[in-house]
């Protein structure tokens, strides 16, 4: 087996075990996460309950913080000795009818709250007892000193909120500041709540394009992506679609097959997976793109279809799909795949599943009903190829 290579430094071998993956940019709880600390923990909540009222309609909301004076109530009652964490259970799940509640035995990490908070769009975080990659600071007098005491958690300043219009801010805390960061009244929950929304906008994932070209066509006998309805190959008229969609386009294709292009291609990393693993493969490429993907075999497609879709797409959402008439289900190959899907993606793939379609009729997502059903209809056989070819001609006439 050949060694890896020597490091320049002590010529010492570098190890390279494992593979180098995009990493999605996520927090300690999820990609869009702020730590209220510098205040008391009364004044936190109050302030992230404000909030939540205040964007629930527009954004999904987490909130994060360590159980208080209820836990000691709750064991003075004797409630934990109904819990079967009490007895020796790791994890408890209890259905309560509004709502469900999950209770862990064992500390949860980093990974295991990202894969829980996936579905929300905010974190709010007690600050005085946990961190997050962005931090919103009180100008509390009752809490100069817990704050100085957590300086090397604040790594990303956005705001500093005022408890009394005079305060002067802390000169520990001036060197953390940009000369920019916006200093608001704490109780000014309209303004703080503006603040949040302009962040989460600056902080949109990028729309990329994927055309699926990578199967074998066997139905059709030649391939699909290559058949010219529109005076090129489909693949590449379906690419040029997205393109004026997408800040970028791809074509999707299995490894080793030859495609004559000038998009840039992504080859199947997740293999013999059809369309699933194409989608896999370009979020694992990818990861903090939401991708617009389509198949090659939709020569009825066209670009009022696509600007309902993204007229009606659901970024909390894992995703925005047309109901197809045909089927009565979610179509999974016109379909905004969120970053978001990524995770949820991989967790049915290691239950068996390979069927996006599945993924769709199971999650939360966005459903449009299609303007024009024609646009859905897909060609894999001869006959189908026969009719589209058609119909264009008689739109044509």
């Amino acid at each position: 087996m050949d060694k890896p290579p020597p490091n320049a430094d002590n010529m010492e071998p570098i190890h390279t075990k494992h593979a180098k993956l995009a990493r999605p940019a996520t927090g300690f709880f999820g990609r869009n996460e702020w730590a209220i600390l510098g205040t008391p923990c009364g004044n936190i909540q109050r302030l992230a309950f404000a909030l939540i009222e205040r964007l629930q309609q527009h954004y999904a909301f987490a909130y994060v913080d360590a159980d208080h004076a209820a836990a000691d109530a709750e064991a003075a009652q004797g409630s934990d000795a109904h819990s079967a964490l009490s007895h020796g259970a790791v994890l408890e799940y209890t259905d309560k009818i509004t709502r469900h509640r999950f209770d862990w035995q064992a500390k949860m990490d980093d990974r295991q709250h990202r894969y829980h908070y996936n579905a929300v769009d905010v974190v709010l975080v007690n600050g005085n007892h946990f961190q997050a990659n962005r931090q919103i600071v009180v100008i509390d007098p009752k809490k100069e000193a817990s704050l100085l005491k957590r300086l090397p958690q604040l790594t990303d300043v956005q705001l500093v909120l005022r408890t009394e219009p005079s305060q002067a801010i802390y000169p520990f805390l001036q060197e953390k500041l940009q000369p920019d960061t916006p200093v608001l009244k704490l109780s000014d929950i309209a303004s703080i709540a503006a603040f949040l929304e302009k962040q989460l906008a600056q902080t949109l994932p990028p729309l990329y394009g994927l055309v699926l070209a990578g199967g074998e066509s066997r139905r059709m006998g030649e391939d699909k992506g290559a058949l010219a309805y529109h005076g090129k190959p489909q693949r590449e008229h379906a690419a040029d679609l997205l393109n004026s969609f997408c800040k970028r386009t791809f074509l999707s294709c299995r490894p080793g097959q030859q495609i004559d292009t000038a998009y840039p291609v992504i080859s199947d990393t997740f293999l013999y997976l059809g369309p699933y693993g194409a989608i896999l493969s370009a979020l694992r490429q990818y990861p903090d793109a939401a991708w617009l993907v389509v198949a090659c075999d939709l020569p009825l497609l066209d670009a009022s279809a696509l600007q309902q879709l993204l007229a009606q797409r659901h970024r909390s959402k894992i995703a925005t799909a047309f109901h197809n008439p045909d089927t009565n289900f979610p179509e999974p190959l016109i379909t905004i795949w969120e970053p978001r899907a990524y995770p949820v993606l991989l967790q049915w793939l290691a239950q068996g599943h390979s069927c996006p379609r599945k993924v769709l009729i199971n999650s939360d997502i966005q459903i449009v009903q299609a303007a024009n059903p024609a646009a859905l209809r897909n060609v894999n056989a001869p006959a189908e190829r026969d009719a589209v070819l058609t119909i264009l001609k008689k739109n044509t006439l």
